[in-house]
């Protein structure tokens, strides 16, 4: 075998789209499509293969909180101050202390509070956007989840850019930000960055930032609108949806949500490989090829290559964990990763790769594919294979060399296990 939308009136959408224009790519048709598309390799193989930009509609959605803010109408939406109009984020000190590691409390020269009447509103933040606007490709991915929410280009503005409004900060260790939760304390979702973290992303790097925009468009309520943050190297629990309140504190100590229930909150992206289901369970005919598709994401450590491995199984056979000597031990198949695709048929003409972070400069081209944080899709193709029931795995190297489920065996540090899909041929 052979490896072969928020809803905007006309005068707000155009006051918002003057703010913004010029700075953030918009998709084109093939970018915003819903559907696999077929792509042929080198070696005429045809794989169906996921759009490498997900529509905002089409991300799995893992929100919290009851009733789903997305799900909010009307006045209701207004008061939650989760329409462009409405929106608002409050930027406060901490004045925690506590002997003997917090002597004294954080500190900002200027708050940004409602009852100053100065908290940030959505056309500051794209007013900001004009000199300070980022965007990147990256995917999202849940720590406890076993694939993958979706992949985009988000804009925004960094975080240490926005914090720069409120002036001096003293005693600052940690950056806390928290998303709208109905005002119910039981619902308080919470995540936060190290001051380094978020104040000395180095050149080219990804910053932590206020995000706007999603694949060219308006950020929707149903993707956590109409501003979130995201955190690039993290899993979606750190990029806290319907942001509205930011504070800086002394305490050192990691205290987000995410910290409870035997959680790593500081954990990377992980790289992973994913297999799709949609050869689970099927019957192929004897002489017809298996082809075997999934997406790969690119953690801390990068990707090195996908490969799989198939074995022909009996009904009842007992499951392989995943450090068992018949899987350290088996022979590994290279898979076939997606080419990096020609840009200027994802983004809008208007605007160049180069503005992207992670671009070549001179190429326009990915620095390293798949994008660090983000993903791209695999295939295979098996040939020759017998009737029989059989398994199929994949998992990916990263560029130390690690092989998943590792360095990473353990769920609470990122869910890294290896996924088999059975099927059989007739």
């Amino acid at each position: 075998m052979k490896p072969e939308s928020t809803s905007f009136s006309r005068r707000n959408f155009l006051r918002i789209g003057t703010l913004a224009i010029g700075s953030l790519p918009a998709l084109n048709h093939r970018g915003n499509t819903a559907e696999s598309v077929l792509e042929t390799s080198a070696s005429g193989r045809t794989a169906s293969l996921h759009p490498l930009l997900t529509p905002s509609s089409k991300f799995v959605d893992v929100s919290r909180g009851e009733p789903r803010p997305h799900s909010l109408e009307g006045v209701a939406l207004e008061e939650a101050r989760l329409t462009p109009e409405t929106w608002r984020c409050e930027i406060t000190a901490d004045p925690f202390v506590e002997e003997p590691h917090t002597k004294l409390p954080a500190s900002l020269a200027k708050p940004l509070t409602h009852a100053a009447g100065n908290a940030l509103d959505l056309p500051l933040l794209l007013e900001l956007g004009k000199t300070h606007g980022v965007h990147f490709l990256k995917a999202m991915q849940c720590l406890n989840i076993d694939t993958p929410l979706g992949q985009g280009i988000w804009s925004g503005v960094p975080l240490c850019e926005v914090l720069k409004l409120c002036g001096k900060m003293q005693n600052v260790r940690r950056i806390y930000f928290l998303g709208f939760y109905n005002n119910d304390p039981k619902q308080v979702f919470k995540s936060s960055v190290s001051y380094t973290q978020c104040m000395e992303t180095p050149p080219g790097d990804l910053p932590v930032f206020l995000a706007y925009q999603l694949n060219g468009s308006p950020l929707s309520l149903l993707r956590g609108g109409p501003v979130r943050m995201i955190v690039p190297w993290s899993h979606g629990y750190k990029s806290i949806k319907w942001l509205q309140h930011i504070f800086v504190t002394n305490d050192p100590r990691n205290s987000d949500t995410y910290a409870n229930g035997n959680n790593d909150p500081d954990s990377y992206l992980k790289t992973a490989a994913y297999v799709d289901k949609e050869i689970a369970n099927k019957k192929f005919k004897e002489g017809e090829p298996v082809v075997l598709t999934g997406q790969v994401i690119s953690g801390l450590s990068g990707v090195k290559r996908v490969e799989y491995w198939v074995r022909r199984v009996e009904d009842k056979q007992e499951k392989l964990a995943d450090d068992a000597p018949e899987i350290l031990q088996a022979e590994w198949t290279p898979c076939e990763l997606e080419p990096q695709p020609d840009w200027s048929r994802i983004l809008h003409a208007a605007v160049r790769p180069q503005q992207l972070l992670g671009f070549d400069q001179a190429t326009g081209k990915l620095l390293t594919w798949p994008p660090r944080y983000g993903m791209c899709s695999y295939s295979a193709t098996l040939r020759d294979l017998k009737p029989g029931l059989y398994e199929v795995r994949a998992r990916a190297v990263d560029l130390n060399g690690f092989t998943q489920p590792e360095p990473r065996p353990a769920q609470k540090n990122g869910k890294n296990a290896i996924q088999v899909r059975q099927f059989e041929v007739v």
